[in-house]
């Protein structure tokens, strides 16, 4: 058991779940946004992911200085939008976007900045999936002794 969580917290493994967990909640509070651009009286929410980005570089170097950075798990602080449980489980806290044009229907919307926000989210989504997916396939090599 011991020799599967040290290969599970290895490397880049854990800060690349964190960043799957956080793209994935933000994609569907991105999507909600959208999903409602004509709803009257609608304000829509979002999370900032440079805020994140900055919890889970202060977590790494956390881990860097306490052993090395090779393994162990990613201890992220909450913050007013982010909320990391016990368990992994990541909670999002949106808030307002007034940086928007206000409407005549009191709705908040600006479609290229939600469609921006939308693109680069699922990018990041991307890139860490396939990360991730390079992470595991060499630990599959490796454990099946196939260069």
């Amino acid at each position: 058991m011991s020799l599967f969580k040290d290969l599970e917290t290895s490397g880049s493994s854990p800060a690349l779940e964190q960043m799957l967990r956080f793209s994935g909640a933000r994609q569907r509070l991105l999507v909600h946004n959208i999903a409602n651009m004509d709803t009257p009286d609608f304000i829509s929410l979002d999370v900032s992911p440079q805020a994140f980005q900055q919890q889970l570089a202060k977590a790494v170097n956390a881990r860097r200085e306490h052993n090395g950075g090779q393994q162990g798990d990613l201890h992220i602080e909450s913050t007013d939008e982010v909320t990391i449980s016990g368990d992994g489980a990541m909670t999002l806290t949106p808030q307002s976007t007034s940086n928007n044009v206000m409407y005549h229907d009191r709705n908040n919307r600006d479609l290229e900045r939600m469609m921006q926000a939308l693109a680069e989210n699922g990018l990041a989504f991307r890139t860490a999936t396939e990360l991730l997916r390079r992470n595991h396939d060499l630990l599959r090599s490796a454990i099946s002794q196939r260069p």
